[in-house]
Protein backbone atom coordinates (compact mmCIF):
# COMPACT_ATOMS: atom_id res chain seq x y z
CA UNK A 1 0.00 0.00 0.00
CA UNK A 2 3.00 2.57 0.80
CA UNK A 3 4.50 1.48 -2.66
CA UNK A 4 0.53 2.64 -4.17
CA UNK A 5 0.27 5.46 -2.14
CA UNK A 6 3.91 6.82 -2.84
CA UNK A 7 3.38 5.97 -6.98
CA UNK A 8 0.12 8.02 -6.73
CA UNK A 9 1.63 11.32 -5.06
CA UNK A 10 4.54 11.09 -7.52
CA UNK A 11 2.22 11.16 -10.39
CA UNK A 12 0.65 13.89 -9.12
CA UNK A 13 3.64 15.88 -8.87
CA UNK A 14 4.00 15.39 -12.47
CA UNK A 15 0.64 15.86 -13.78
CA UNK A 16 -0.53 17.29 -16.79
CA UNK A 17 -2.82 19.94 -16.14
CA UNK A 18 -2.62 20.97 -20.06
CA UNK A 19 -2.76 19.65 -23.44
CA UNK A 20 -0.82 20.74 -26.39
CA UNK A 21 -3.79 21.34 -28.44
CA UNK A 22 -5.26 23.81 -25.38
CA UNK A 23 -1.26 25.60 -25.55
CA UNK A 24 -1.13 25.60 -28.78
CA UNK A 25 -4.44 27.76 -29.62
CA UNK A 26 -6.24 24.62 -31.81
CA UNK A 27 -4.06 25.03 -34.69
CA UNK A 28 -5.86 21.46 -36.30
CA UNK A 29 -9.41 20.83 -37.08
CA UNK A 30 -9.39 18.39 -34.65
CA UNK A 31 -7.64 16.91 -31.18
CA UNK A 32 -4.31 14.19 -32.09
CA UNK A 33 -3.65 11.59 -29.32
CA UNK A 34 0.04 12.03 -30.81
CA UNK A 35 0.47 15.54 -30.20
CA UNK A 36 -1.18 15.49 -27.01
CA UNK A 37 1.41 12.13 -26.41
CA UNK A 38 4.63 14.85 -27.45
CA UNK A 39 3.07 17.58 -25.61
CA UNK A 40 2.65 15.51 -22.68
CA UNK A 41 6.58 13.85 -22.48
CA UNK A 42 8.16 17.68 -23.10
CA UNK A 43 5.70 18.86 -19.63
CA UNK A 44 7.03 15.97 -17.60
CA UNK A 45 10.42 16.44 -18.51
CA UNK A 46 10.47 19.97 -18.50
CA UNK A 47 8.55 19.86 -14.68
CA UNK A 48 10.68 17.23 -13.80
CA UNK A 49 13.79 18.91 -14.15
CA UNK A 50 12.58 22.29 -12.23
CA UNK A 51 11.44 19.92 -9.58
CA UNK A 52 14.99 18.68 -9.20
CA UNK A 53 16.79 22.37 -9.64
CA UNK A 54 14.51 23.67 -6.82
CA UNK A 55 15.59 20.48 -4.46
CA UNK A 56 19.12 20.87 -5.46
CA UNK A 57 19.13 24.33 -4.83
CA UNK A 58 17.22 23.74 -1.25
CA UNK A 59 19.68 21.27 0.08
CA UNK A 60 22.45 22.77 -1.38
CA UNK A 61 23.66 19.90 -3.05
CA UNK A 62 24.35 20.03 -6.92
CA UNK A 63 24.63 15.94 -7.31
CA UNK A 64 21.18 15.50 -5.91
CA UNK A 65 19.76 13.09 -8.18
CA UNK A 66 15.56 12.73 -9.14
CA UNK A 67 15.21 9.29 -6.99
CA UNK A 68 17.12 11.25 -3.76
CA UNK A 69 14.80 14.16 -4.25
CA UNK A 70 11.53 11.61 -4.57
CA UNK A 71 12.82 10.09 -1.32
CA UNK A 72 13.35 13.47 0.21
CA UNK A 73 9.72 14.26 -0.76
CA UNK A 74 8.33 11.16 0.66
CA UNK A 75 10.53 11.29 3.41
CA UNK A 76 9.44 14.54 4.67
CA UNK A 77 5.69 13.41 4.84
CA UNK A 78 5.98 11.99 8.38
CA UNK A 79 8.02 10.30 10.99
CA UNK A 80 6.51 7.06 9.70
CA UNK A 81 7.06 7.73 6.38
CA UNK A 82 10.87 9.13 7.19
CA UNK A 83 11.49 5.58 9.55
CA UNK A 84 9.98 3.50 6.86
CA UNK A 85 12.41 1.18 4.68
CA UNK A 86 13.42 1.19 1.80
CA UNK A 87 14.78 -1.31 -0.71
CA UNK A 88 17.58 0.27 -2.85
CA UNK A 89 19.92 -0.37 -5.01
CA UNK A 90 23.45 1.51 -4.71
CA UNK A 91 26.39 1.47 -7.53
CA UNK A 92 29.39 2.67 -6.17
CA UNK A 93 32.12 3.47 -8.50
CA UNK A 94 35.44 2.38 -6.29
CA UNK A 95 38.89 4.26 -7.16
CA UNK A 96 41.19 1.88 -5.40
CA UNK A 97 39.49 -1.17 -6.56
CA UNK A 98 37.38 -4.28 -4.32
CA UNK A 99 40.18 -3.60 -1.35
CA UNK A 100 37.82 -0.22 -0.28
CA UNK A 101 34.54 -2.04 -0.11
CA UNK A 102 34.90 -3.18 3.35
CA UNK A 103 34.72 0.40 4.68
CA UNK A 104 32.18 0.78 2.68
CA UNK A 105 29.60 -1.80 4.30
CA UNK A 106 31.13 -1.47 7.43
CA UNK A 107 29.63 2.75 6.65
CA UNK A 108 26.26 1.21 5.56
CA UNK A 109 26.21 -0.59 8.67
CA UNK A 110 26.78 2.41 10.88
CA UNK A 111 23.73 3.85 9.26
CA UNK A 112 21.87 1.25 10.50
CA UNK A 113 21.14 -0.52 7.03
CA UNK A 114 21.07 -4.04 5.74
CA UNK A 115 23.04 -5.33 3.28
CA UNK A 116 21.38 -7.88 1.09
CA UNK A 117 23.04 -8.23 -2.03
CA UNK A 118 26.52 -6.98 -3.31
CA UNK A 119 28.31 -7.91 -6.45
CA UNK A 120 31.31 -6.52 -8.37
CA UNK A 121 32.84 -6.31 -11.53
CA UNK A 122 35.68 -4.27 -13.63
CA UNK A 123 34.98 -0.74 -13.96
CA UNK A 124 33.58 0.61 -17.08
CA UNK A 125 35.28 4.14 -17.77
CA UNK A 126 37.74 6.12 -16.31
CA UNK A 127 38.61 7.23 -12.57
CA UNK A 128 37.87 4.07 -11.35
CA UNK A 129 39.08 0.33 -10.94
CA UNK A 130 36.29 -1.42 -9.86
CA UNK A 131 32.42 -1.17 -9.78
CA UNK A 132 30.23 -2.31 -6.92
CA UNK A 133 26.13 -2.80 -6.92
CA UNK A 134 24.83 -2.94 -3.07
CA UNK A 135 21.11 -3.71 -2.52
CA UNK A 136 20.55 -2.47 1.00
CA UNK A 137 17.68 -2.55 3.40
CA UNK A 138 17.62 0.74 5.53
CA UNK A 139 14.97 4.04 6.49
CA UNK A 140 14.30 6.56 3.98
CA UNK A 141 16.04 9.01 6.03
CA UNK A 142 19.07 7.02 6.82
CA UNK A 143 19.59 6.72 3.34
CA UNK A 144 19.71 9.62 2.27
CA UNK A 145 22.16 10.46 5.11
CA UNK A 146 23.94 7.53 3.73
CA UNK A 147 24.44 9.00 0.14
CA UNK A 148 25.93 12.21 1.31
CA UNK A 149 28.09 10.67 3.74
CA UNK A 150 29.40 8.18 0.80
CA UNK A 151 29.72 10.82 -1.52
CA UNK A 152 32.47 12.65 0.85
CA UNK A 153 34.65 9.72 0.90
CA UNK A 154 37.58 9.58 -1.27
CA UNK A 155 37.43 6.06 -1.91
CA UNK A 156 34.77 6.84 -3.91
CA UNK A 157 34.40 7.94 -7.67
CA UNK A 158 31.05 8.52 -7.90
CA UNK A 159 27.71 7.01 -5.95
CA UNK A 160 23.87 6.91 -7.98
CA UNK A 161 21.05 5.24 -6.12
CA UNK A 162 19.85 2.93 -8.87
CA UNK A 163 16.65 2.19 -7.64
CA UNK A 164 13.62 2.44 -4.95
CA UNK A 165 11.37 0.54 -5.78
CA UNK A 166 8.87 2.68 -3.36
CA UNK A 167 9.30 6.07 -4.86
CA UNK A 168 11.24 5.75 -8.19
CA UNK A 169 9.60 6.83 -11.30
CA UNK A 170 12.74 6.63 -13.95
CA UNK A 171 10.33 3.74 -15.15
CA UNK A 172 6.98 5.18 -15.43
CA UNK A 173 3.81 4.39 -12.97
CA UNK A 174 1.41 2.33 -14.60
CA UNK A 175 -2.05 0.60 -12.99
CA UNK A 176 -1.86 -2.84 -12.14
CA UNK A 177 -5.51 -3.47 -12.36
CA UNK A 178 -8.08 -1.71 -13.77
CA UNK A 179 -9.60 -0.12 -10.49
CA UNK A 180 -6.00 1.80 -10.72
CA UNK A 181 -7.08 3.58 -14.13
CA UNK A 182 -9.05 6.23 -11.12
CA UNK A 183 -5.79 7.43 -10.65
CA UNK A 184 -5.30 8.28 -14.26
CA UNK A 185 -8.21 11.09 -13.66
CA UNK A 186 -6.16 13.86 -12.97
CA UNK A 187 -4.45 13.57 -15.92
CA UNK A 188 -7.24 14.03 -18.43
CA UNK A 189 -7.02 16.52 -20.27
CA UNK A 190 -10.09 18.08 -20.69
CA UNK A 191 -11.34 19.90 -23.81
CA UNK A 192 -12.45 23.70 -23.24
CA UNK A 193 -15.09 25.25 -26.15
CA UNK A 194 -14.07 28.18 -24.70
CA UNK A 195 -10.73 28.59 -25.41
CA UNK A 196 -11.18 28.23 -29.69
CA UNK A 197 -13.64 30.33 -31.35
CA UNK A 198 -13.00 28.15 -34.46
CA UNK A 199 -14.66 25.50 -32.05
CA UNK A 200 -18.59 25.16 -33.01
CA UNK A 201 -19.73 25.67 -29.48
CA UNK A 202 -17.29 28.52 -28.86
CA UNK A 203 -20.68 31.30 -28.62
CA UNK A 204 -23.06 28.70 -27.56
CA UNK A 205 -22.97 28.97 -23.52
CA UNK A 206 -25.82 26.27 -23.42
CA UNK A 207 -23.63 23.86 -24.64
CA UNK A 208 -20.51 24.63 -22.95
CA UNK A 209 -22.48 24.15 -19.75
CA UNK A 210 -24.06 20.62 -21.17
CA UNK A 211 -20.09 19.47 -21.58
CA UNK A 212 -19.46 20.21 -18.36
CA UNK A 213 -21.97 18.79 -16.75
CA UNK A 214 -21.50 15.71 -18.72
CA UNK A 215 -18.00 15.93 -17.94
CA UNK A 216 -17.96 16.39 -13.97
CA UNK A 217 -19.83 13.30 -14.43
CA UNK A 218 -17.17 11.31 -15.64
CA UNK A 219 -14.70 12.47 -13.54
CA UNK A 220 -16.83 11.45 -10.33
CA UNK A 221 -17.03 7.54 -12.15
CA UNK A 222 -15.28 5.24 -10.09
CA UNK A 223 -13.78 1.33 -11.22
CA UNK A 224 -17.33 -0.23 -10.26
CA UNK A 225 -19.56 2.23 -10.44
CA UNK A 226 -22.66 1.60 -13.40
CA UNK A 227 -22.42 4.06 -16.09
CA UNK A 228 -24.34 6.82 -15.02
CA UNK A 229 -27.43 7.15 -17.83
CA UNK A 230 -27.20 10.41 -20.21
CA UNK A 231 -30.38 11.72 -20.94
CA UNK A 232 -30.12 12.90 -24.87
CA UNK A 233 -32.00 15.83 -25.92
CA UNK A 234 -33.67 16.03 -29.09
CA UNK A 235 -31.09 18.20 -30.55
CA UNK A 236 -28.33 15.62 -29.65
CA UNK A 237 -30.76 12.95 -30.70
CA UNK A 238 -31.02 14.31 -34.32
CA UNK A 239 -27.39 15.02 -34.69
CA UNK A 240 -26.73 11.18 -34.15
CA UNK A 241 -29.33 10.13 -36.61
CA UNK A 242 -27.78 11.99 -39.27
CA UNK A 243 -24.34 10.37 -39.18
CA UNK A 244 -26.22 7.23 -37.95
CA UNK A 245 -28.03 6.93 -41.43
CA UNK A 246 -25.11 8.10 -43.60
CA UNK A 247 -23.21 5.20 -41.87
CA UNK A 248 -26.13 2.55 -42.87
CA UNK A 249 -25.81 4.39 -46.51
CA UNK A 250 -22.19 3.80 -46.90
CA UNK A 251 -20.99 0.41 -44.74
CA UNK A 252 -22.03 -2.13 -47.35
CA UNK A 253 -19.72 -0.55 -49.78
CA UNK A 254 -16.26 1.04 -47.78
CA UNK A 255 -16.62 -0.58 -44.02
CA UNK A 256 -14.86 -3.93 -43.67
CA UNK A 257 -16.79 -7.21 -43.53
CA UNK A 258 -15.90 -7.34 -39.26
CA UNK A 259 -17.31 -3.88 -38.75
CA UNK A 260 -20.49 -4.93 -40.71
CA UNK A 261 -20.97 -7.38 -39.25
CA UNK A 262 -21.04 -6.60 -35.71
CA UNK A 263 -23.19 -3.21 -36.68
CA UNK A 264 -25.94 -6.14 -37.97
CA UNK A 265 -26.15 -7.31 -34.53
CA UNK A 266 -25.97 -4.37 -32.83
CA UNK A 267 -29.32 -3.31 -34.97
CA UNK A 268 -30.71 -6.71 -34.06
CA UNK A 269 -30.13 -5.79 -30.40
CA UNK A 270 -31.42 -2.91 -30.68
CA UNK A 271 -28.41 -0.77 -29.51
CA UNK A 272 -28.15 0.80 -32.74
CA UNK A 273 -31.45 2.86 -33.83
CA UNK A 274 -31.71 5.83 -35.80
CA UNK A 275 -33.84 7.38 -33.19
CA UNK A 276 -31.84 6.62 -29.89
CA UNK A 277 -28.31 7.34 -28.83
CA UNK A 278 -26.58 4.29 -26.72
CA UNK A 279 -26.00 4.22 -23.51
CA UNK A 280 -22.48 3.51 -22.39
CA UNK A 281 -23.68 0.53 -19.57
CA UNK A 282 -25.65 -1.31 -22.62
CA UNK A 283 -22.89 -1.15 -25.45
CA UNK A 284 -20.32 -1.84 -22.20
CA UNK A 285 -22.54 -5.30 -21.60
CA UNK A 286 -22.54 -6.12 -25.24
CA UNK A 287 -18.56 -5.41 -26.04
CA UNK A 288 -17.60 -7.96 -22.66
CA UNK A 289 -20.21 -10.66 -23.96
CA UNK A 290 -18.22 -11.35 -27.10
CA UNK A 291 -14.61 -9.95 -26.51
CA UNK A 292 -13.96 -9.27 -22.56
CA UNK A 293 -14.05 -5.04 -23.39
CA UNK A 294 -15.86 -2.74 -21.56
CA UNK A 295 -16.44 1.59 -20.99
CA UNK A 296 -15.82 3.87 -18.68
CA UNK A 297 -16.64 7.41 -19.04
CA UNK A 298 -14.49 9.96 -19.86
CA UNK A 299 -14.66 13.52 -19.86
CA UNK A 300 -12.36 14.44 -22.90
CA UNK A 301 -9.39 13.27 -24.71
CA UNK A 302 -7.32 11.63 -22.38
CA UNK A 303 -3.32 11.82 -22.38
CA UNK A 304 -1.77 8.74 -24.65
CA UNK A 305 -0.02 7.23 -21.46
CA UNK A 306 -3.44 7.02 -19.47
CA UNK A 307 -5.69 5.87 -22.65
CA UNK A 308 -3.93 3.68 -23.86
CA UNK A 309 -2.93 1.88 -20.82
CA UNK A 310 -6.47 1.69 -20.36
CA UNK A 311 -6.79 -0.60 -23.48
CA UNK A 312 -4.30 -3.13 -21.84
CA UNK A 313 -7.34 -4.26 -18.86
CA UNK A 314 -9.62 -4.42 -22.28
CA UNK A 315 -11.10 -0.82 -21.07
CA UNK A 316 -12.12 1.68 -24.02
CA UNK A 317 -12.40 5.13 -22.20
CA UNK A 318 -15.39 6.79 -24.19
CA UNK A 319 -16.98 10.65 -23.87
CA UNK A 320 -20.50 11.10 -23.30
CA UNK A 321 -21.16 14.21 -24.75
CA UNK A 322 -22.25 14.84 -28.22
CA UNK A 323 -20.95 16.96 -31.23
CA UNK A 324 -22.63 20.98 -31.61
CA UNK A 325 -25.44 20.53 -33.53
CA UNK A 326 -24.25 22.84 -36.71
CA UNK A 327 -21.19 20.26 -37.65
CA UNK A 328 -23.11 16.79 -37.53
CA UNK A 329 -20.50 15.52 -39.84
CA UNK A 330 -16.94 17.01 -37.79
CA UNK A 331 -16.03 17.54 -34.11
CA UNK A 332 -12.87 18.31 -33.39
CA UNK A 333 -12.24 16.06 -30.49
CA UNK A 334 -13.79 12.81 -29.89
CA UNK A 335 -17.52 12.89 -28.92
CA UNK A 336 -19.70 9.62 -28.44
CA UNK A 337 -20.88 9.61 -32.37
CA UNK A 338 -17.47 8.95 -32.77
CA UNK A 339 -17.17 6.40 -30.15
CA UNK A 340 -20.39 4.52 -30.75
CA UNK A 341 -20.28 4.15 -34.20
CA UNK A 342 -16.79 4.40 -34.98
CA UNK A 343 -14.95 2.14 -31.98
CA UNK A 344 -17.34 0.41 -30.49
CA UNK A 345 -18.50 -2.27 -33.62
CA UNK A 346 -14.86 -3.67 -33.72
CA UNK A 347 -13.87 -3.50 -30.46
CA UNK A 348 -16.75 -6.74 -30.53
CA UNK A 349 -14.60 -8.23 -33.24
CA UNK A 350 -12.21 -10.83 -31.39
CA UNK A 351 -9.18 -9.95 -33.61
CA UNK A 352 -9.29 -6.41 -33.34
CA UNK A 353 -9.92 -6.73 -29.58
CA UNK A 354 -6.87 -8.21 -29.35
CA UNK A 355 -5.07 -5.96 -31.60
CA UNK A 356 -6.37 -2.92 -29.70
CA UNK A 357 -5.28 -4.93 -26.18
CA UNK A 358 -1.88 -5.41 -27.65
CA UNK A 359 -1.46 -1.85 -28.37
CA UNK A 360 -2.19 -1.19 -24.34
CA UNK A 361 -0.12 -4.01 -23.37
CA UNK A 362 2.93 -2.35 -25.36
CA UNK A 363 2.71 0.75 -23.84
CA UNK A 364 2.75 -0.31 -19.90
CA UNK A 365 5.68 1.16 -18.45
CA UNK A 366 7.14 2.73 -22.41
CA UNK A 367 9.53 5.56 -21.94
CA UNK A 368 7.52 9.05 -23.58
CA UNK A 369 9.46 8.16 -27.09
CA UNK A 370 7.84 4.69 -27.37
CA UNK A 371 4.65 5.71 -26.03
CA UNK A 372 4.76 8.74 -29.18
CA UNK A 373 5.52 6.04 -31.23
CA UNK A 374 2.33 4.00 -30.11
CA UNK A 375 0.55 6.97 -30.32
CA UNK A 376 1.40 6.98 -34.18
CA UNK A 377 0.78 3.62 -34.94
CA UNK A 378 -2.95 3.91 -32.86
CA UNK A 379 -3.51 7.37 -35.12
CA UNK A 380 -2.84 5.18 -38.19
CA UNK A 381 -4.73 2.03 -37.39
CA UNK A 382 -7.30 2.50 -34.94
CA UNK A 383 -8.31 5.95 -36.51
CA UNK A 384 -7.60 6.02 -39.99
CA UNK A 385 -6.50 2.25 -40.85
CA UNK A 386 -7.55 0.47 -44.05
CA UNK A 387 -7.10 -3.32 -45.14
CA UNK A 388 -7.86 -5.09 -48.16
CA UNK A 389 -10.98 -7.22 -48.79
CA UNK A 390 -11.18 -9.52 -51.81
CA UNK A 391 -8.57 -6.72 -53.45
CA UNK A 392 -10.75 -3.89 -52.80
CA UNK A 393 -9.66 -1.07 -49.68
CA UNK A 394 -12.00 -1.41 -46.95
CA UNK A 395 -11.95 1.07 -43.69
CA UNK A 396 -11.57 -0.07 -39.99
CA UNK A 397 -10.18 2.98 -38.46
CA UNK A 398 -13.15 5.08 -36.04
CA UNK A 399 -12.41 8.53 -37.67
CA UNK A 400 -13.08 7.27 -40.65
CA UNK A 401 -15.92 5.19 -39.92
CA UNK A 402 -17.12 8.32 -38.65
CA UNK A 403 -16.69 10.76 -41.12
CA UNK A 404 -18.14 10.59 -44.32
CA UNK A 405 -15.82 13.33 -45.81
CA UNK A 406 -12.70 11.26 -44.78
CA UNK A 407 -13.73 7.90 -45.63
CA UNK A 408 -14.59 8.77 -49.68
CA UNK A 409 -11.18 10.22 -49.48
CA UNK A 410 -9.01 7.64 -48.01
CA UNK A 411 -10.39 5.24 -50.02
CA UNK A 412 -10.17 6.75 -53.79
CA UNK A 413 -6.63 7.17 -55.99
CA UNK A 414 -6.57 10.98 -53.72
CA UNK A 415 -4.10 9.65 -51.29
CA UNK A 416 -0.99 7.57 -50.84
CA UNK A 417 -1.79 3.72 -49.61
CA UNK A 418 1.75 2.10 -48.06
CA UNK A 419 1.27 -1.24 -46.64
CA UNK A 420 1.16 -1.10 -43.00
CA UNK A 421 4.83 -1.75 -41.31
CA UNK A 422 5.01 -0.62 -37.95
CA UNK A 423 8.56 0.87 -37.80
CA UNK A 424 7.73 2.64 -40.81
CA UNK A 425 4.15 3.99 -39.64
CA UNK A 426 5.70 4.84 -35.69
CA UNK A 427 7.54 7.59 -37.22
CA UNK A 428 5.37 8.81 -40.09
CA UNK A 429 4.57 11.93 -39.68
CA UNK A 430 0.24 12.92 -39.72
CA UNK A 431 -1.90 15.38 -41.10
CA UNK A 432 -4.62 16.51 -38.36
CA UNK A 433 -5.14 20.26 -40.62
CA UNK A 434 -7.10 18.51 -43.18
CA UNK A 435 -7.87 14.74 -44.61
CA UNK A 436 -4.54 12.46 -44.46
CA UNK A 437 -2.42 12.20 -47.73
CA UNK A 438 -1.26 8.64 -46.81
CA UNK A 439 -2.62 5.66 -45.37
CA UNK A 440 -1.50 2.97 -44.04
CA UNK A 441 -2.82 -1.06 -45.29
CA UNK A 442 -3.32 -3.68 -43.40
CA UNK A 443 -3.39 -7.35 -45.27
CA UNK A 444 -5.81 -8.65 -42.49
CA UNK A 445 -6.04 -7.71 -38.98
CA UNK A 446 -4.20 -10.90 -37.94
CA UNK A 447 -1.21 -9.71 -40.38
CA UNK A 448 -1.42 -6.23 -38.47
CA UNK A 449 -1.24 -7.80 -35.05
CA UNK A 450 1.71 -10.48 -35.70
CA UNK A 451 3.56 -7.54 -37.57
CA UNK A 452 2.94 -5.54 -34.47
CA UNK A 453 4.30 -8.22 -32.26
CA UNK A 454 7.33 -8.58 -34.04
CA UNK A 455 7.98 -4.96 -33.66
CA UNK A 456 7.21 -4.76 -30.24
CA UNK A 457 9.66 -7.55 -29.57
CA UNK A 458 12.41 -6.38 -31.63
CA UNK A 459 11.90 -2.57 -32.62
CA UNK A 460 10.94 -0.93 -28.79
Amino acid sequence: MMAVAAAQKNREMFAIKKSYSIENGYPARRRSLVDDARFEALVVKQTKQSALDEARQRSNDAELTEEEMLLATAAAESAEAAQAVQHAALVLRLRDGVGALARILKTIENFKGSVTHVETRAAKGTGARADALVRVDISRQQLLLLLRALRQSAALASVALLADTHVSIKDPWFPRHASELDNCNHLMTKYEPELDMNHPGFADKVYRERRKMIADIAFAFKHGDPIPTIEYTAAETATWRVVFNNTVDFLPKYACAEYRRVFGMLEEANIFTPDRIPQLEEMSSFLNRHTGFRLRPAAGLLTARDFLASLAFRIFQSTQYVRHTSSPHHTPEPDCIHEMIGHMPLLADPKFAQFSQEIGLASLGASDAEIEKLSTVYWFTVEFGLCKEKGNLKAYGAGLLSSTRELLHAVSDKPEHRPFEPALTAIQPYQDQEVQPIYYVAESFEDAKDKFRRWVSTGM
